[in-house]
């Protein structure tokens, strides 16, 4: 008796842990020998960096035909959802279906015309093989190997804690109930190119028998203090058929991308001191008497410095010394860091001014960016309704967009000598839906501006007549209902 007392008490506490976990969830036996494990659910998810303000609670995408199936040792998972936007406007298309893979260290992409996979970067597999440990079963699982390493026990008010990482390296923090005995929460680190490092929580609930486990049937994601995703699970099966989930060898075969692409910017100039810098995202230069100007730095860090040394380039002896802002959304500030890096002066709507000191504060750890490894304060330029950039060789005037549902922080910028009216998310030739069309002409009319030409950022540019039919025909072929 004193022998097993004895022993007892010499078991390590993470030992014990995750002993106990084990046992309240079906076994340690059992969680190891499970081959295969399948969620299906649907929910919310959050449209992180998407909110109509910087701090305003998110809107969120509804989220259907939820379905992930994992490979437990084969380290492999896909995962198809529909994502559906009831609840906000979003001009690109109401539904987007998602199709998303892993197999150990390749991460793929499913989709476009020819639904053909497409390889994501090392970062992107990294995410993924985390997330996919964001589950009761396959964190003790990943726990319980013994080429895992356990350590950090404590408690947390009813909860006892341990850290732990894999033999790939990552690392994740697993939390378990103390009258329970079951996992409550697992938490690790990802990085965000506007956030920098954030902690990823997913917290479990509603437990109930699946196939003699016990699983959780509430899971909710939050990336630092935002709701990412909201899962009710109206299926748990483990060990089911999942199929082949391998990754296609000619992604597994082919190159594996940067974590973001290298961008060839090929200046066109539309106007006289003005040029467009085109992508998916475009940004325009304009040509002061003594400096230049650029308008957007959008998506990544990546492109925010290729358009800067673009714009850098454009006119010998002139520096480019600004960088308008359009709005706070995230694809629109990617590259707002390496524009404070490069010392630029931020020119943003009001509504900004606390976003861009969070952002250019927040801490770049997991991947050190241009500001991370050079910091210095934002100067940052308000605009508290309009304000006109102008000298002897050019005019520029922002305007806030009033009654904007997309976001309370957007500018629209006019160049009076062009009739050019240039918009982010307004208008753009290629959306599906125009939900801010109407909002953009009454804030034109309300301006007493005479619009000419229209720029997007998301698009061509076009005659205002060109624009009002591309509208006025996509909205007549639209199917009624």
């Amino acid at each position: 008796m004193l022998a097993a007392l004895a022993a007892c008490s010499q078991t390590p506490p993470e030992t014990k842990l995750l002993q106990q976990a084990a046992d309240a969830m079906g076994g340690a036996a059992k969680i190891q020998a499970a081959k295969t494990l399948v969620i299906e659910g649907e929910g919310l998810a959050g449209n992180l960096g998407q909110n109509v303000l910087p701090e305003s609670k998110l809107q969120n995408w509804e989220v259907t035909e939820y379905k992930r199936s994992t490979d437990l040792a084969g380290g492999r998972y896909a995962l198809q959802m529909v994502r559906t936007a009831k609840t906000f406007p979003f001009a690109p298309g109401a539904v987007q279906r998602q199709n998303q893979g892993l197999d150990g260290d390749v991460a793929y992409n499913v989709g476009g015309p020819q639904n053909a996979a497409t390889r994501a970067s090392a970062m992107v597999a990294r995410d993924r093989r985390l997330e996919a440990l964001h589950h009761p079963l396959t964190a003790v699982r990943a726990a319980l190997d013994p080429t895992s390493k356990v350590t950090g026990f404590h408690s947390e008010g009813l909860l006892q804690v341990v850290n732990v990482e894999t033999a790939k390296g990552d690392m994740f923090t697993l939390a378990v109930d103390l009258t329970t005995h079951l996992p409550t929460a697992v938490r690790s680190t990802a990085y965000n190119a506007n956030l920098g490092d954030v902690v990823i929580q997913t917290v479990f609930a509603d437990y109930a028998d699946a196939g003699g486990f016990k699983l959780p049937t509430h899971l909710q994601t939050k990336q630092d203090k935002d709701i990412a995703f909201d899962l009710k699970v109206s299926s748990n099966k483990v060990d089911a058929d999942v199929g082949d989930l391998a990754a296609p060898a000619d992604v597994v075969a082919g190159e594996e991308p940067p974590m973001y692409p290298v961008y060839d910017i090929k200046p066109v100039q539309i106007a006289k001191g003005i040029w467009l810098l085109p992508a998916s995202h475009n940004s325009v230069v304009f040509e002061f008497k003594d400096h230049l100007t650029l308008l957007e730095a959008p998506l990544n860090e990546s492109r925010g410095l290729a358009v800067i040394a673009a714009a850098k380039a454009l006119v010998p002896g002139k520096p480019l010394t600004t960088l308008i802002v359009t709005h706070h959304h995230f694809d629109h500030t990617g590259g707002l860091r390496a524009a404070v890096a490069e010392g630029l002066t931020i020119i943003a709507d009001r509504n900004m001014e606390g976003f861009i000191d969070q952002m250019t504060a927040r801490p770049h750890t997991i991947v050190q960016d241009a500001l991370a490894k050079s910091p210095k304060p934002a100067k940052i330029d308000s605009v508290e309704d309009q304000k006109m950039l102008k000298d002897d060789a050019m005019e520029v005037r922002l305007y806030h967009v009033n009654n904007l549902e997309h976001s309370g922080s957007m500018l629209m910028v006019f160049v009076p000598s062009e009739g050019l009216l240039i918009n982010a998310d307004l208008y753009g030739p290629g959306f599906a839906t125009f939900p801010a069309w109407d909002t953009m002409l009454k804030n034109i009319a309300d301006r007493g501006i005479k619009v000419e030409k229209h720029l997007p950022i998301h698009g061509t540019l076009q005659t205002a007549k060109e624009a009002a039919d591309t509208v006025a025909a996509k909205t007549a072929a639209k199917p009624a209902g």
